[in-house]
């Protein structure tokens, strides 16, 4: 495994970090699946372990990932340890009603911080991040004082932003003209590329990356066909419905005839894509179980300049329709 600095931050990450929503288990808001379904407990501390093991030493959760039984697994399991790195997340939260809402107010987000900290077993939280905040949650500007002041108070060593999918400009440049934060948690495979202008300008203000989504799903993994379906309690069962999953395994055809050159397999092959950038600290798949994190863990590819040329050319001419077709759909 090899380690990248986190950005002008004193944090060591590994190029490899763990993705911890799925281990959270199954969860709903109202009929919303919030979930990857179905996760048993004992498999899920034993990819933890497998994966520190191989050197993984980031693991990425939030407070709603199995809400907020993703932090305790980590947390009964690492506690207070120094030689981890634990990230978390903070604005979502359910409503009377029992649906998604999201508070990025200074009250909630310090309220849920102590939350979080005794979850994880931890006495501060090493990057804290807000959960997909919007461009008013960052002018209105409550949660940056709220971050602020858990940083001043001890409670967390740095915090940045969880940037939304389909649109991440407005508050990655927000975050950037203001010198805002240490890093952000962003989308970037090969499939959406549309984070790729932000990696240069955050770069250039020593800000750490994190690359999350880099199966998109599990469509980079190669694993599913055309007749893959998935339980109701899984989220990917109305974002990845039969139509897009048709459309997107016949995009893809040409990504796997590259991958062929390198001996790699579909999954190390689109996390090999996104550490081909210097800009990304570190990339974080989903790991549900020992077998994943030892997949996971591969030593990356080297691609070749041309080759990263026609994956970005690619996502320009095929990937970007569907992406745009995978966002009018949910």
């Amino acid at each position: 495994m090899k380690y990248r600095k986190f950005g002008k931050t004193d944090l060591t990450v590994s190029e490899i970090g763990f993705g911890a929503w799925a281990i959270g288990g199954p969860a709903m808001a109202g009929e919303i699946p919030i979930g990857w379904g179905d996760a048993d407990d004992k498999t899920s501390l034993a990819a933890l372990k497998k994966a520190f093991d191989l050197g993984i030493n980031f693991f990425d959760t939030a407070d709603f990932y199995g809400l907020g039984h993703s932090e305790e697994l980590i947390g009964n399991l690492w506690g207070n340890r120094e030689d981890i790195v634990v990230a978390t997340k903070v604005g979502h939260r359910l409503d009377n009603e029992n649906s998604i809402y999201l508070d990025y107010s200074k009250k909630y987000i310090i309220e849920a911080c102590e939350s979080s900290l005794k979850r994880l077993k931890r006495d501060r939280i090493d990057y804290y991040q807000l959960h997909t905040a919007k461009l008013d949650h960052l002018e209105d500007g409550e949660c940056i004082e709220a971050m602020e002041q858990l940083r001043q108070d001890g409670k967390i060593r740095y915090w940045g932003l969880s940037l939304n999918t389909y649109n991440p400009e407005p508050e990655a440049n927000y975050m950037i003209n203001n010198e805002l934060g240490y890093g952000f948690q962003l989308v970037f495979n090969i499939i959406n590329q549309k984070a790729a202008p932000i990696l240069k300008k955050a770069y250039s203000k020593e800000m750490g990356i994190i690359a999350r989504m880099p199966l998109q799903f599990g469509l980079l993994t190669g694993k599913f066909n055309k007749e893959t379906r998935f339980p109701k309690t899984d989220h990917r069962s109305f974002r990845l419905n039969p139509e897009v999953l048709e459309r997107s395994l016949t995009a893809l055809e040409p990504v796997w005839e590259i991958a062929v050159k390198y001996n790699a397999d579909p999954d190390l092959f689109a996390l090999s894509f996104m550490l081909n950038y210097p800009e990304v600290s570190t990339v974080i798949p989903g790991i549900r179980t020992k077998e994943q994190a030892i997949s996971n863990a591969k030593d990356i590819c080297e691609l070749s300049e041309t080759d990263m040329d026609i994956l970005n050319e690619m996502y320009e001419y095929q990937f970007k329709s569907l992406l745009l077709f995978m966002e009018e759909r949910g």
